[in-house]
């Protein structure tokens, strides 16, 4: 059922993730042996006034996917001809407890019923709820432009619906990848389930780059096991760090131009794991004044924060990696150590030289694919930097999902 036409709560971010993720796990990790005077609890971010995005009764008796609201919201002058919703529903967290997630629905006048329908997972190195893309689209803060409204732009030309999930969940806990997968799957269950979309019987898609990747490839790992009763035709997954412990360890803990994506991801993934990665008890007072700088901040506000700063300048101890608890934070959010093999085809590009991720994890994850039969096509992109290899691989990611649509068999290349 519908409720209806409310004005959203703004808020938009954008991307940049490699090492983010990585020096995060550096702090996460480096700073957990430690007991501090200044101990502190995890700080979460401030609660949306809208109460579309609350948690509602009875959430647990409900199941993965279920549709908790609906709402039509007004249309967005850079997605032309194209209706826009929003789906609360129920997901579940890394402590596998249930939690309400939300995903914005881009519906183009030419679609069909039952027409292809594609997850989006969009770049979101924030902290703060306003960042995640339902609020983001919303809002004429420069900081959090949609970038990536050309390439689904022409998805829309195409007729495909596009699901945009705000998969770093209700806490903004980035760096937290298998929580995307998750609520990514998740998503796609609630859009199919919303008669007024005509989606129940829509082929699938998803894609994604860097930390959309992650969602997106932990999605693509997770959905035989998770949500196996979906038909999904193809994957696009670009840049991906897929093993986080071996970012941490290649990052160290030298002063960074993007440390405040390295703290981002600590304090992020702290919010997930609270007791297995306790972060803030173990900042010191410049830590804990930083923490609080970035607790609610989007991409721009966390790099100003953190630009020069270190791991070792906020923390009260080193050396956490063998700490086995924030091993095990580390390997559950790694694509790479996930036993789980993906049955839909999987198109992947990355650069053979991006300096932010673990290549060499990205080579091991698709030849283990491989070897277990699985249908992979993988494409090197030379490029100075990570999110150059981004649009360059976009147009092939976007004609790889046309062809998986249209019923041609997938190409092979292990």
């Amino acid at each position: 059922m519908l409720s209806p036409r409310l004005s959203p709560s703004p808020a938009r971010r954008r991307g940049r993730v490699g090492r983010a993720v990585a020096a995060a796990l550096v702090i996460g990790c480096s700073t957990v042996l430690a007991q501090t005077a200044a101990s502190a609890a995890p700080l979460y971010p401030v609660a949306d006034a809208d109460g579309f995005y609350g948690t509602p009764d009875g959430l647990a008796a409900r199941s993965p996917g279920d549709v908790l609201a609906v709402r039509r919201m007004p249309p967005l002058p850079f997605f032309p001809n194209t209706a826009v919703w929003q789906i609360a529903f129920r997901s579940t967290n890394s402590q596998n407890a249930p939690i309400a997630a939300v995903t914005t629905i881009l519906a183009p006048e030419n679609r069909s019923p039952n027409g292809p329908l594609l997850s989006y997972q969009h770049i979101v190195n924030a902290l703060g709820t306003r960042c995640a893309p339902s609020r983001a689209l919303y809002t004429d803060d420069p900081d959090l432009t949609i970038r990536e409204a050309p390439a689904l732009n022409i998805a829309l030309a195409r007729g495909w619906t596009v699901a945009l999930p705000d998969h770093l969940g209700p806490d903004s806990a980035y760096g937290a990848a298998r929580l995307g997968g998750q609520i990514t799957l998740d998503g796609i269950r609630a859009a199919q389930r919303v008669p007024e979309l005509a989606l129940g019987a829509s082929p699938v898609a998803m894609a994604g780059y860097s930390g959309g990747g992650m969602a997106t490839a932990f999605a693509a790992a997770l959905a035989p096991a998770y949500a196996p009763e979906l038909n999904i035709v193809g994957v696009a997954e670009g840049g991906v760090p897929m093993n986080l412990g071996k970012m941490a360890q290649a990052l160290g803990t030298a002063p960074h131009p993007v440390f405040g994506l390295a703290l981002a991801a600590a304090i992020g993934l702290e919010r997930e794991y609270p007791n297995q990665l306790p972060v803030s008890d173990q900042l010191n007072a410049r830590g804990i004044a930083m923490r609080d700088a970035v607790a609610n901040a989007c991409t721009n506000q966390i790099l100003a924060t953190g630009a020069g700063h270190s791991a070792a300048e906020i923390s009260t101890t080193t050396g956490l990696l063998d700490s086995p608890a924030a091993a095990a934070v580390l390997a559950d959010n790694s694509v790479e150590d996930y036993p789980g093999v993906p049955t839909a085809p999987v198109f992947e590009w990355h650069s053979p030289t991006d300096a932010l991720i673990p290549v060499d994890s990205i080579d091991a994850t698709i030849r283990r694919y491989c070897r277990a039969g699985a249908t992979v096509e993988s494409e090197l992109f030379p490029s100075p930097d990570h999110l150059t290899t981004a649009v360059l691989g976009a147009p092939r990611a976007l004609e790889y999902l046309d062809a998986r649509f249209r019923g041609e068999p997938a190409p092979r290349n292990c």
